[in-house]
């Protein structure tokens, strides 16, 4: 209960969270329009996995302890995966697919 009022913003002095578009990334973090701007905000992401997200991208940020954090970007559907499945890809279409049947693809070929 009281996660859901904090992030709705029901919480006395409470800071919301907030969406808004990427307009600068680079590895050193994103800065943000919103309802305010943010500058170089981290990215938050899985355990292992480092990324800088494309510009123009719609993301959420969440203030936290030690400063607001952009929450990762909004994922367009993609073609080709299933529940169940994964896929990276990059801008340039570089991708890898794990198949709910075990198999491989990288760019689209079945790798053994």
């Amino acid at each position: 209960m009281w996660l859901s009022e904090y992030l709705t913003g029901k919480s006395s002095g409470a800071e919301l969270s907030a969406s808004g578009e990427i307009r600068a990334a680079s590895s050193g973090g994103v800065s943000v329009s919103s309802t305010r701007d943010f500058r170089t905000l981290p990215v938050i992401a899985p355990a292992g996995i480092a990324y800088v997200p494309a510009t123009g991208s719609q993301t959420v940020v969440l203030p936290s302890s030690g400063g607001a954090v952009c929450l990762g970007v909004v994922s367009a559907p993609r073609d080709g995966i299933e529940a169940g499945e994964l896929m990276l890809y990059s801008a340039g279409g570089a991708s890898i697919v794990l198949k709910n049947d075990g198999r491989v693809l990288i760019n689209g070929r079945a790798v053994t």
